[in-house]
Order: C-alpha cells, then sequence, then structure tokens
C-alpha cells in the first residue's frame, strides 16, 4: 500500500506538480496515473519511490516498493548491462546468475548486455529496466510508459508479464494508451494541475481524463 498524505511539491520557476495530495494506492491493485504531458506523473512516481522529496508532506509505504520502471537513469552509463544488473542483484539480495539469465532472456537484449549502458537507445534501457524490476519481487510496482517501448511483441510480453506479477502485487501504471492500461489496470488516477483524483472504476477515470484533454486542446 502507499499512501500520500498532504503532499506537496513544486519546482521552482516550474509547474505545480502536487498540490496538498491526499491518496491511497491499495495493495494487490493495479491503478493507472492518467494526466496530461507535463502534469507531474513521472516526478509523482519518483516520490514514491523515495528517488524524490516532496516539499512538504508524507509518502507511506507498506512493503517493497519498485523505482519507477521505465525510468532507467539510476544505471551507472559505464557499466555493462550485465554489471548493472548484477550490481541491483546484490542491492536487493537476489541471486545475481539468476537474475541475470532472467534479464537476458526477457529484456532480447542479447549482445547488448555486454555493452557500457551509455551506448543504450532510449528504448534499450526501459527494457532493461523492465527486465530487471521483473526479475526482482515487488510489493508495489510502479510502471512509467515501459508498455509503449519496443515492438508489439514486446509490448505483448510486458503486458502479460505485469499481469502475471500482480497476481501477487499491486501496481501504479502511467501510460497514455488506454488499451495497455484496459490490460493490466482496474482502477484510475487522474492528475491535473497538482491535485489528484481517485477513481475506483477505471473506464470512468479515462473518461475524465480525455474530457480534461479535449478542453485544453
Amino acid at each position: 500500500m502507499i499512501a500520500l498524505q498532504d503532499v506537496w511539491k513544486r519546482f521552482p520557476g516550474g509547474p505545480v506538480v502536487a498540490q496538498g495530495i491526499n491518496a491511497v494506492f491499495p495493495g494487490g491493485q493495479a491503478t493507472a496515473l492518467l494526466g496530461g504531458n507535463g502534469a507531474g506523473k513521472s516526478s509523482l512516481l519518483a516520490m514514491i519511490a523515495g528517488g524524490l522529496r516532496p516539499d512538504a508532506g508524507r509518502v507511506l509505504r507498506s512493503g517493497a516498493v519498485s523505482w519507477p520502471v521505465g525510468f532507467a537513469g539510476a544505471f551507472h552509463p559505464d557499466l555493462t548491462g550485465a554489471q548493472n544488473t548484477r550490481f541491483v542483484a546484490r542491492v536487493y539480495g537476489v541471486d545475481s546468475d539468476g537474475l541475470l539469465g532472467f534479464v537476458q532472456q526477457v529484456s532480447g537484449l542479447a549482445d547488448a548486455m555486454r555493452q557500457p549502458v551509455r551506448r543504450y537507445s532510449s528504448g534499450m534501457r526501459a527494457r532493461l529496466g523492465f527486465a530487471i524490476s521483473m526479475g526482482v519481487p515487488f510489493d508495489m510496482y510502479l510502471v512509467d510508459e515501459v508498455t509503449a517501448v519496443g515492438d508489439a511483441a514486446f509490448r505483448r510480453e510486458t503486458a502479460e508479464m505485469l499481469k502475471a506479477r500482480l497476481g501477487q502485487a499491486g501496481a501504479i501504471v502511467v501510460s497514455h494508451a488506454p488499451a495497455q492500461l484496459r490490460a493490466v489496470c482496474t482502477a484510475g488516477a487522474v492528475l491535473e494541475n497538482g491535485r489528484l483524483r481517485m477513481f475506483e472504476d477505471l473506464d470512468e477515470a479515462i473518461a475524465v481524463y480525455e474530457r480534461g484533454a479535449r478542453v485544453s486542446a
């Protein structure tokens, strides 16, 4: 479970990301996080993960929470994909050989696993981040646009693997593709002007988001 208690965040000279947000993301449930470009969805995920501090308020976490899958900024650019994978295994206390084998199979990066991550495209980084996160057991997965990466086959694989993981865990999923969200999520949240509205019904959340997008267009 993730609980946001009166969370505020604004970047200097930039938009307000959070204005006194109070919300609960239940464990064992996949919630879609919707919002326009620049609304602050990735920043909100970063605060939930603990990589970004709110200006005020608290983020309470129950259980193990993943990093934002799809955002691979934490990888060391001079280490190879394989070395980064082994490093994560040590940090989270999982078998490094087992995780490496899993990542090689799921990511499809093949020989690129022996190359420095600085040579990776954004799509390759997202594949690596997704595969590593799926190989480490978490109670809550944070997924940031990863289902938009790669070809149709890889997108199907990510959706199927997320659905399998969500049999035992929850997730907060950011995507602009309603079909992909419907494949893995049951509830929704809409972030707009620093306010977060929670919906138990995913279709209602998508309808509210799409109405707002048409008004602002």
